[in-house]
């Protein structure tokens, strides 16, 4: 691996989700899941009806502390996510957001450079100062054992949205402003840069052992506009924190990249890979040697939801082609909402037995 991880402290290192990341290679592997704190569970639903809203839960430093701790508390993962949302960025800086149940996300989308000047780079600091609270919360309130990682969106998956205005199925409106005006598009991206490494930043100084880079829309764009708006965007992020922060790892998750995940990965610096559940595990297992990079992945969320056979046969198979490398099992993406709690502790049961 990278030499400025092998300059983690002893403590740290006892956290077995960052092994990986010093070369080691664990049998059995660290395990958490995205999204391991959510819908799925009773004590999670009880929590949001608490706190009013997801935002509200996002922004009450007492609530989202311990919706992050209750997947830990029932399954014992080797790391804790800060819970939050990607788009609190875009809030932070004045974007109007509010989440509509039923609907997802809605924002006063923003499609010319003209109407960059409704953000304020300035006025992040309140709402950051929330998920900053939190995180220091967090790190107190962990077992020792465990790894906490922070994380925001990439600055493309978070354009997408602050442009369209809500979720989408091709991201058109980023993507035609993208090639109509690079120009204008780059000052967005370049405000979302600046804005994510201070958010990050003030993540690690708050407590987080590990960031996670989120660019759930990075498989919309064809190679040259991949370059432009996920490659380099987050290389300049992973420079800059790596510049304050040498010893944290940083994970990219480039879902639906596909091949170009290996041009991700030489490019950008991070030091893991998150990899969806297009990513066969044979080529899991082979593509990123010789990469110096931990890979992460890649059960589908569904076979989590349907259990049994189905999923232990896919467990043993991810787990015997990773054996031996540096690697951290998750799933290709987010645990879904219908997801029975007792699959998430056999999954992690099953993980723990090892190969």
């Amino acid at each position: 691996m990278p030499s400025s991880t092998n300059t983690m402290s002893i403590k740290a290192t006892k956290r077995r989700f960052l092994a990986p990341f010093t070369g080691q290679s664990l049998n059995p592997p660290p395990v958490w899941l995205m999204r391991q704190a959510g819908r799925y569970l009773p004590e999670y639903r009880a929590t949001r009806s608490e706190a009013g809203g997801f935002l509200k839960l996002c922004y009450t430093p007492r609530l989202a502390t311990e919706v992050t701790l209750q997947p830990i508390r029932r399954y014992g993962f080797d790391a804790a996510i800060l819970f939050s949302d990607i788009l609190v960025v875009p809030d932070a800086l004045g974007q109007t957001l509010g989440f509509y149940e039923g609907e997802g996300p809605k924002l006063d989308p923003i499609r010319h450079v003209a109407e960059l000047a409704r953000l304020s780079p300035e006025g992040t600091g309140e709402k950051f100062g929330k998920v900053f609270e939190t995180v220091a919360r967090l790190r107190q309130d962990l077992p020792d054992e465990t790894a906490l990682i922070g994380f925001c969106g990439a600055p493309w998956t978070v354009a997408t949205y602050m442009v369209q205005g809500e979720g989408s199925s091709d991201q058109a409106e980023a993507r035609l402003w993208a090639y109509r005006d690079p120009e204008g598009f780059g000052t967005l991206i370049d405000i979302l840069v600046e804005t994510s490494i201070e958010y990050l930043d003030g993540q690690v100084k708050a407590g987080a052992d590990c960031l996670q880079i989120f660019d759930t829309w990075a498989g919309s764009l064809p190679d040259t506009e991949f370059d432009n708006w996920v490659v380099e965007p987050t290389k300049r992020i992973v420079e800059a924190l790596k510049e304050k922060h040498p010893a944290v790892p940083i994970i990219g998750f480039p879902k639906g990249a596909g091949a170009s995940s290996l041009w991700y990965v030489s490019e950008t610096g991070v030091n893991g890979i998150g990899c969806d559940t297009a990513m066969p595990p044979y080529m899991m297992g082979e593509a990123f040697d010789g990469e110096n990079v931990v890979v992460q992945g890649n059960l589908d969320p569904l076979l989590l939801v349907t259990g049994g056979q189905a999923m232990e046969d896919r467990v043993a198979q991810i787990l015997e082609l990773m054996t031996g490398k540096p690697f951290i099992f998750n799933l290709g993406h987010g645990i879904v909402p219908q997801t029975p709690p007792e699959n998430v502790a056999r999954l992690v049961e099953l993980v723990r037995q090892g190969t």
